[in-house]
Protein backbone atom coordinates (compact mmCIF):
# COMPACT_ATOMS: atom_id res chain seq x y z
CA UNK A 1 0.00 0.00 0.00
CA UNK A 2 1.24 3.15 -1.12
CA UNK A 3 1.44 6.17 1.75
CA UNK A 4 1.61 9.98 1.20
CA UNK A 5 1.74 12.63 3.17
CA UNK A 6 0.46 15.77 2.97
CA UNK A 7 -0.18 18.72 5.42
CA UNK A 8 -4.33 19.11 5.23
CA UNK A 9 -6.44 16.06 3.61
CA UNK A 10 -9.91 17.31 2.61
CA UNK A 11 -12.34 14.74 2.76
CA UNK A 12 -14.89 15.75 0.39
CA UNK A 13 -15.01 17.85 -2.74
CA UNK A 14 -18.21 19.49 -2.92
CA UNK A 15 -18.44 23.26 -2.27
CA UNK A 16 -17.28 23.17 0.95
CA UNK A 17 -14.18 20.97 0.31
CA UNK A 18 -13.13 22.99 -2.92
CA UNK A 19 -13.39 26.27 -1.41
CA UNK A 20 -11.51 24.82 1.55
CA UNK A 21 -8.79 23.91 -0.67
CA UNK A 22 -8.53 27.33 -2.74
CA UNK A 23 -8.31 29.32 0.23
CA UNK A 24 -5.22 26.80 1.71
CA UNK A 25 -3.77 27.60 -1.85
CA UNK A 26 -3.83 31.30 -1.59
CA UNK A 27 -1.83 30.93 1.78
CA UNK A 28 0.59 28.50 0.59
CA UNK A 29 -0.84 25.11 2.32
CA UNK A 30 -0.33 22.09 0.90
CA UNK A 31 -3.70 20.17 0.59
CA UNK A 32 -5.32 17.19 -1.08
CA UNK A 33 -8.82 16.90 -1.87
CA UNK A 34 -10.58 13.35 -2.09
CA UNK A 35 -13.94 12.97 -3.37
CA UNK A 36 -15.83 9.54 -4.20
CA UNK A 37 -18.19 10.86 -6.63
CA UNK A 38 -16.39 12.19 -10.30
CA UNK A 39 -17.06 16.04 -11.44
CA UNK A 40 -19.17 15.35 -13.55
CA UNK A 41 -21.58 13.13 -11.51
CA UNK A 42 -21.58 16.24 -8.65
CA UNK A 43 -22.20 18.65 -11.81
CA UNK A 44 -25.15 16.51 -13.18
CA UNK A 45 -26.96 16.23 -9.60
CA UNK A 46 -29.48 19.04 -9.28
CA UNK A 47 -29.63 21.10 -6.72
CA UNK A 48 -30.84 24.68 -6.04
CA UNK A 49 -29.10 27.53 -4.36
CA UNK A 50 -29.70 30.59 -2.67
CA UNK A 51 -26.85 32.66 -1.54
CA UNK A 52 -26.64 34.87 0.88
CA UNK A 53 -24.60 38.73 0.42
CA UNK A 54 -22.06 36.87 2.26
CA UNK A 55 -21.45 33.89 0.42
CA UNK A 56 -21.32 35.89 -2.62
CA UNK A 57 -18.58 37.94 -1.18
CA UNK A 58 -16.78 35.07 -0.15
CA UNK A 59 -16.91 33.99 -3.73
CA UNK A 60 -16.25 37.03 -5.83
CA UNK A 61 -13.00 37.43 -3.17
CA UNK A 62 -11.95 34.74 -4.34
CA UNK A 63 -12.19 35.51 -7.82
CA UNK A 64 -15.36 33.33 -8.84
CA UNK A 65 -17.27 36.61 -9.91
CA UNK A 66 -19.27 34.45 -12.80
CA UNK A 67 -22.15 34.43 -9.95
CA UNK A 68 -22.87 38.22 -10.58
CA UNK A 69 -22.82 38.12 -14.16
CA UNK A 70 -25.20 34.62 -14.19
CA UNK A 71 -26.62 34.76 -10.94
CA UNK A 72 -30.49 36.35 -10.33
CA UNK A 73 -30.21 38.81 -7.38
CA UNK A 74 -33.70 39.21 -5.60
CA UNK A 75 -34.35 41.65 -3.09
CA UNK A 76 -37.50 40.27 -1.99
CA UNK A 77 -39.34 37.23 -1.63
CA UNK A 78 -43.29 37.19 -1.03
CA UNK A 79 -45.40 34.82 1.41
CA UNK A 80 -48.45 34.03 -0.09
CA UNK A 81 -51.57 32.68 2.21
CA UNK A 82 -55.36 33.33 2.14
CA UNK A 83 -54.62 33.69 -1.67
CA UNK A 84 -52.94 36.94 -1.40
CA UNK A 85 -49.09 37.38 -1.93
CA UNK A 86 -47.44 40.01 0.43
CA UNK A 87 -44.14 40.70 -0.18
CA UNK A 88 -41.13 40.82 2.45
CA UNK A 89 -38.87 43.63 1.38
CA UNK A 90 -35.28 42.23 2.12
CA UNK A 91 -33.13 45.14 1.14
CA UNK A 92 -35.04 47.95 2.57
CA UNK A 93 -35.46 45.70 5.69
CA UNK A 94 -31.73 44.66 6.02
CA UNK A 95 -30.21 46.52 3.22
CA UNK A 96 -29.12 42.52 1.92
CA UNK A 97 -29.76 40.67 -0.73
CA UNK A 98 -29.77 37.29 -1.59
CA UNK A 99 -28.70 35.73 -5.00
CA UNK A 100 -30.52 32.87 -6.98
CA UNK A 101 -27.33 30.74 -8.19
CA UNK A 102 -27.85 26.81 -8.69
CA UNK A 103 -25.35 25.20 -6.33
CA UNK A 104 -24.48 23.25 -9.07
CA UNK A 105 -22.93 26.26 -10.71
CA UNK A 106 -21.05 27.40 -7.30
CA UNK A 107 -19.44 23.82 -7.85
CA UNK A 108 -18.17 24.01 -11.43
CA UNK A 109 -16.92 27.60 -10.38
CA UNK A 110 -14.62 25.91 -7.70
CA UNK A 111 -13.58 23.45 -9.54
CA UNK A 112 -12.74 24.97 -12.26
CA UNK A 113 -10.69 27.32 -9.86
CA UNK A 114 -9.16 24.13 -8.29
CA UNK A 115 -8.30 22.76 -12.23
CA UNK A 116 -6.73 26.64 -12.75
CA UNK A 117 -4.68 26.31 -9.01
CA UNK A 118 -2.99 22.66 -10.06
CA UNK A 119 -4.77 21.31 -6.92
CA UNK A 120 -4.05 17.94 -5.88
CA UNK A 121 -7.82 16.69 -6.53
CA UNK A 122 -8.79 13.23 -6.43
CA UNK A 123 -11.79 12.42 -8.18
CA UNK A 124 -13.65 9.11 -7.47
CA UNK A 125 -11.40 8.17 -4.37
CA UNK A 126 -13.55 6.36 -1.75
CA UNK A 127 -12.54 6.72 1.82
CA UNK A 128 -12.86 3.48 3.30
CA UNK A 129 -11.25 4.10 7.33
CA UNK A 130 -10.35 7.23 9.45
CA UNK A 131 -7.04 6.57 11.42
CA UNK A 132 -5.34 8.14 14.05
CA UNK A 133 -6.90 11.44 14.77
CA UNK A 134 -5.83 12.01 18.21
CA UNK A 135 -2.46 11.71 17.09
CA UNK A 136 -0.06 14.50 15.54
CA UNK A 137 0.00 12.29 12.11
CA UNK A 138 -3.85 11.65 11.51
CA UNK A 139 -4.97 10.02 8.50
CA UNK A 140 -7.17 7.73 5.66
CA UNK A 141 -7.22 4.68 4.24
CA UNK A 142 -8.64 5.37 0.61
CA UNK A 143 -9.50 3.25 -2.60
CA UNK A 144 -8.72 5.08 -6.07
CA UNK A 145 -11.33 4.62 -9.23
CA UNK A 146 -9.27 1.38 -10.05
CA UNK A 147 -9.83 -0.12 -6.84
CA UNK A 148 -6.17 0.30 -5.50
CA UNK A 149 -5.75 0.57 -2.03
CA UNK A 150 -4.35 3.81 -0.61
CA UNK A 151 -3.50 5.83 2.78
CA UNK A 152 -2.58 9.54 2.90
CA UNK A 153 -1.38 10.79 6.26
CA UNK A 154 -1.58 14.70 7.44
CA UNK A 155 -1.04 17.17 10.22
CA UNK A 156 -4.62 18.00 10.13
CA UNK A 157 -7.97 15.90 8.52
CA UNK A 158 -10.98 18.07 7.24
CA UNK A 159 -14.32 16.14 7.01
CA UNK A 160 -16.76 18.06 4.41
CA UNK A 161 -18.11 14.54 2.83
CA UNK A 162 -21.40 15.92 3.16
CA UNK A 163 -24.45 14.12 5.30
CA UNK A 164 -23.49 10.58 4.68
CA UNK A 165 -19.80 11.18 6.02
CA UNK A 166 -17.21 8.83 6.98
CA UNK A 167 -15.70 11.30 9.13
CA UNK A 168 -18.09 12.05 10.79
CA UNK A 169 -19.22 8.05 11.27
CA UNK A 170 -15.72 7.79 12.53
CA UNK A 171 -16.48 9.62 15.32
CA UNK A 172 -16.86 7.37 18.96
CA UNK A 173 -20.25 7.20 20.40
CA UNK A 174 -18.77 7.99 24.07
CA UNK A 175 -17.55 11.69 22.36
CA UNK A 176 -20.52 12.18 19.87
CA UNK A 177 -23.34 14.60 20.62
CA UNK A 178 -26.31 14.29 17.68
CA UNK A 179 -29.36 16.82 18.05
CA UNK A 180 -31.74 15.08 15.20
CA UNK A 181 -35.01 16.27 14.37
CA UNK A 182 -36.95 14.24 11.52
CA UNK A 183 -40.01 16.37 10.00
CA UNK A 184 -43.35 14.42 8.81
CA UNK A 185 -43.23 16.11 5.54
CA UNK A 186 -40.97 16.02 2.38
CA UNK A 187 -40.76 18.39 -1.21
CA UNK A 188 -41.54 17.11 -4.38
CA UNK A 189 -39.46 18.97 -6.79
CA UNK A 190 -39.74 19.50 -10.11
CA UNK A 191 -37.93 21.37 -12.62
CA UNK A 192 -40.50 22.44 -15.66
CA UNK A 193 -40.13 23.70 -19.16
CA UNK A 194 -41.77 27.29 -18.78
CA UNK A 195 -41.29 30.46 -18.25
CA UNK A 196 -41.44 32.47 -14.91
CA UNK A 197 -44.30 32.93 -12.74
CA UNK A 198 -42.56 35.20 -10.50
CA UNK A 199 -40.34 37.72 -10.36
CA UNK A 200 -39.19 36.66 -6.95
CA UNK A 201 -39.30 33.22 -4.65
CA UNK A 202 -43.05 32.36 -3.81
CA UNK A 203 -43.77 30.59 -0.37
CA UNK A 204 -47.28 29.69 -0.05
CA UNK A 205 -49.23 27.93 2.31
CA UNK A 206 -53.02 27.08 1.59
CA UNK A 207 -55.30 24.23 2.73
CA UNK A 208 -54.00 21.99 0.43
CA UNK A 209 -50.48 22.06 1.77
CA UNK A 210 -47.12 23.99 0.82
CA UNK A 211 -45.53 25.09 -2.49
CA UNK A 212 -42.65 27.15 -3.55
CA UNK A 213 -42.19 29.02 -6.71
CA UNK A 214 -38.72 29.05 -7.45
CA UNK A 215 -37.03 30.17 -10.33
CA UNK A 216 -34.21 28.60 -12.62
CA UNK A 217 -33.41 29.91 -15.87
CA UNK A 218 -35.67 31.98 -18.39
CA UNK A 219 -36.63 28.71 -20.25
CA UNK A 220 -36.44 26.59 -17.03
CA UNK A 221 -38.31 26.19 -13.51
CA UNK A 222 -37.69 25.20 -10.15
CA UNK A 223 -41.09 24.14 -8.45
CA UNK A 224 -41.64 22.19 -5.29
CA UNK A 225 -44.84 21.23 -2.96
CA UNK A 226 -45.18 19.58 0.36
CA UNK A 227 -45.69 15.68 -0.04
CA UNK A 228 -45.66 12.42 2.38
CA UNK A 229 -41.65 11.59 2.82
CA UNK A 230 -42.65 8.06 1.26
CA UNK A 231 -44.30 9.54 -2.22
CA UNK A 232 -43.35 7.82 -5.20
CA UNK A 233 -42.32 10.81 -7.51
CA UNK A 234 -43.26 8.07 -10.53
CA UNK A 235 -46.92 7.62 -9.96
CA UNK A 236 -47.09 11.48 -10.79
CA UNK A 237 -48.02 12.27 -14.44
CA UNK A 238 -47.67 16.13 -15.36
CA UNK A 239 -51.15 17.07 -15.37
CA UNK A 240 -51.49 15.78 -11.74
CA UNK A 241 -48.47 17.82 -10.94
CA UNK A 242 -49.58 20.58 -12.78
CA UNK A 243 -53.18 20.52 -10.85
CA UNK A 244 -51.81 20.19 -7.28
CA UNK A 245 -49.60 22.97 -7.72
CA UNK A 246 -51.95 25.47 -9.04
CA UNK A 247 -54.69 24.72 -6.28
CA UNK A 248 -52.12 25.70 -4.18
CA UNK A 249 -51.16 28.71 -5.12
CA UNK A 250 -54.83 29.44 -6.47
CA UNK A 251 -56.22 32.67 -5.16
CA UNK A 252 -59.27 35.41 -5.96
CA UNK A 253 -56.32 37.84 -7.15
CA UNK A 254 -56.14 35.44 -10.26
CA UNK A 255 -52.68 34.07 -9.73
CA UNK A 256 -51.94 31.23 -11.98
CA UNK A 257 -48.84 29.77 -12.45
CA UNK A 258 -47.02 29.50 -16.34
CA UNK A 259 -47.32 25.53 -17.17
CA UNK A 260 -44.91 23.57 -19.71
CA UNK A 261 -43.30 19.90 -19.39
CA UNK A 262 -42.20 18.22 -16.68
CA UNK A 263 -38.30 17.30 -17.71
CA UNK A 264 -37.24 16.40 -13.88
CA UNK A 265 -38.91 14.74 -10.39
CA UNK A 266 -37.54 13.86 -7.09
CA UNK A 267 -38.69 13.96 -3.17
CA UNK A 268 -36.72 15.74 -0.98
CA UNK A 269 -36.45 15.08 2.76
CA UNK A 270 -36.29 17.17 5.34
CA UNK A 271 -33.85 16.94 8.33
CA UNK A 272 -32.60 19.00 11.32
CA UNK A 273 -29.09 17.35 12.27
CA UNK A 274 -26.36 19.06 13.84
CA UNK A 275 -23.04 17.44 15.22
CA UNK A 276 -20.89 17.98 18.45
CA UNK A 277 -18.03 18.43 18.91
CA UNK A 278 -17.09 19.34 15.22
CA UNK A 279 -13.16 18.89 16.64
CA UNK A 280 -11.68 15.42 17.61
CA UNK A 281 -8.08 15.38 18.08
CA UNK A 282 -6.81 16.65 15.00
CA UNK A 283 -9.86 15.71 12.47
CA UNK A 284 -12.28 19.03 11.97
CA UNK A 285 -16.30 18.57 10.49
CA UNK A 286 -17.23 21.24 8.24
CA UNK A 287 -20.60 21.61 6.27
CA UNK A 288 -22.86 19.20 5.63
CA UNK A 289 -21.52 16.65 7.74
CA UNK A 290 -21.17 18.50 10.84
CA UNK A 291 -25.35 19.90 10.28
CA UNK A 292 -27.72 19.59 8.02
CA UNK A 293 -30.95 21.98 8.28
CA UNK A 294 -34.29 21.85 5.59
CA UNK A 295 -34.10 23.68 2.61
CA UNK A 296 -37.37 26.44 3.63
CA UNK A 297 -34.80 28.62 4.90
CA UNK A 298 -32.04 28.54 2.39
CA UNK A 299 -29.35 28.09 4.45
CA UNK A 300 -27.54 24.88 3.52
CA UNK A 301 -25.09 25.81 1.12
CA UNK A 302 -24.27 29.19 3.28
CA UNK A 303 -24.03 27.60 6.08
CA UNK A 304 -20.93 25.35 4.68
CA UNK A 305 -19.12 28.43 2.81
CA UNK A 306 -19.62 30.40 6.42
CA UNK A 307 -17.86 27.46 7.98
CA UNK A 308 -15.41 26.85 5.83
CA UNK A 309 -14.33 30.69 5.93
CA UNK A 310 -13.77 30.04 9.69
CA UNK A 311 -11.69 26.79 9.82
CA UNK A 312 -9.12 28.43 7.00
CA UNK A 313 -8.55 31.17 9.41
CA UNK A 314 -8.10 28.67 12.44
CA UNK A 315 -5.59 26.61 10.15
CA UNK A 316 -3.82 29.05 8.61
CA UNK A 317 -3.45 30.59 12.24
CA UNK A 318 -2.60 26.87 13.72
CA UNK A 319 0.24 26.62 11.20
CA UNK A 320 1.73 29.88 11.72
CA UNK A 321 2.13 28.81 15.09
CA UNK A 322 4.18 25.67 14.40
CA UNK A 323 1.11 23.14 13.68
CA UNK A 324 0.55 23.66 17.73
CA UNK A 325 3.55 22.43 18.58
CA UNK A 326 2.22 19.06 18.63
CA UNK A 327 -1.38 17.83 20.22
CA UNK A 328 -0.23 19.94 23.08
CA UNK A 329 -0.94 23.33 21.23
CA UNK A 330 -4.40 21.73 19.72
CA UNK A 331 -6.53 23.53 22.05
CA UNK A 332 -6.39 26.15 19.22
CA UNK A 333 -8.45 23.85 16.64
CA UNK A 334 -11.33 24.33 19.13
CA UNK A 335 -11.75 28.19 18.26
CA UNK A 336 -13.48 26.48 14.89
CA UNK A 337 -16.39 25.19 16.77
CA UNK A 338 -16.86 28.05 19.19
CA UNK A 339 -17.12 30.51 16.28
CA UNK A 340 -19.28 28.62 13.68
CA UNK A 341 -21.82 27.27 16.79
CA UNK A 342 -23.66 30.53 16.65
CA UNK A 343 -24.67 30.72 13.31
CA UNK A 344 -25.43 26.86 12.81
CA UNK A 345 -27.83 27.39 15.68
CA UNK A 346 -29.24 30.19 14.49
CA UNK A 347 -29.99 28.87 10.86
CA UNK A 348 -31.56 25.96 12.60
CA UNK A 349 -34.28 27.50 14.35
CA UNK A 350 -34.79 29.82 11.60
CA UNK A 351 -34.88 27.11 9.26
CA UNK A 352 -37.22 24.81 11.67
CA UNK A 353 -39.45 28.15 12.36
CA UNK A 354 -40.13 28.95 8.48
CA UNK A 355 -41.17 25.54 7.81
CA UNK A 356 -43.34 24.55 10.71
CA UNK A 357 -44.92 27.88 9.67
CA UNK A 358 -45.58 27.27 6.27
CA UNK A 359 -46.12 23.49 6.24
CA UNK A 360 -49.44 21.66 7.53
CA UNK A 361 -48.74 18.73 9.60
CA UNK A 362 -50.33 15.37 8.73
CA UNK A 363 -52.37 15.40 11.87
CA UNK A 364 -52.48 19.21 12.31
CA UNK A 365 -55.66 20.32 14.27
CA UNK A 366 -57.91 22.90 13.03
CA UNK A 367 -57.00 25.28 16.19
CA UNK A 368 -52.88 25.11 14.36
CA UNK A 369 -54.12 24.94 10.90
CA UNK A 370 -55.83 28.44 12.23
CA UNK A 371 -53.01 29.43 14.53
CA UNK A 372 -50.17 28.76 11.48
CA UNK A 373 -52.18 31.76 9.34
CA UNK A 374 -52.63 33.97 12.30
CA UNK A 375 -48.93 33.91 12.99
CA UNK A 376 -48.11 34.95 8.86
CA UNK A 377 -50.68 37.79 9.29
CA UNK A 378 -49.00 39.07 12.33
CA UNK A 379 -45.67 38.78 10.67
CA UNK A 380 -46.45 40.40 7.56
CA UNK A 381 -48.52 43.34 9.61
CA UNK A 382 -45.41 43.54 11.62
CA UNK A 383 -42.50 45.91 10.29
CA UNK A 384 -40.60 43.83 12.97
CA UNK A 385 -41.91 40.79 12.20
CA UNK A 386 -40.95 41.74 8.16
CA UNK A 387 -37.29 42.45 9.72
CA UNK A 388 -36.65 39.36 11.58
CA UNK A 389 -37.37 37.27 8.72
CA UNK A 390 -35.48 39.07 6.54
CA UNK A 391 -32.79 39.25 8.95
CA UNK A 392 -32.65 35.23 8.80
CA UNK A 393 -33.23 34.95 5.23
CA UNK A 394 -30.19 36.97 4.13
CA UNK A 395 -27.83 35.75 6.99
CA UNK A 396 -27.59 38.44 10.06
CA UNK A 397 -25.53 40.43 8.19
CA UNK A 398 -22.46 41.94 10.75
CA UNK A 399 -23.38 40.02 13.53
CA UNK A 400 -22.82 36.49 12.73
CA UNK A 401 -19.41 37.30 10.02
CA UNK A 402 -17.54 39.39 12.87
CA UNK A 403 -18.51 36.06 15.46
CA UNK A 404 -20.42 38.30 17.47
CA UNK A 405 -23.48 37.41 19.75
Amino acid sequence: MSVERTRVAIVGGGPAGLLLSHLLHTSGVEHVVLEARSRDEIYRTTRAGILEASSVSTLVDAGMDRVLRDGDRHDGIALRFDGESHRIDLHGLTGSAVWLYPQTEVFADLADRAAANGADVRWQATVTEVLDVRTDHPGVRWTDAEGRERELRCDVLVGADGSHSACRRSLPETVRRHYVHEYPYAWFGVIVEASRSAPELVYTTSEHGFALISQRTDTHQRLYFQCDPDEDPAGWDDARIWHELQRRVAGTDGFRLVEGPVTERSVLRFRSSVVEPVRHGRMLLAGDAAHTVPPTGAKGLNLALADVVVLHDVLTTWFARGAGGGTRGDDLLDEYGRRVSERVWRAQHFSAWMSRMLHSHPAESGFEAKRRVAELRTLVASESGRRFLAEGYTGWGRIIREGAM
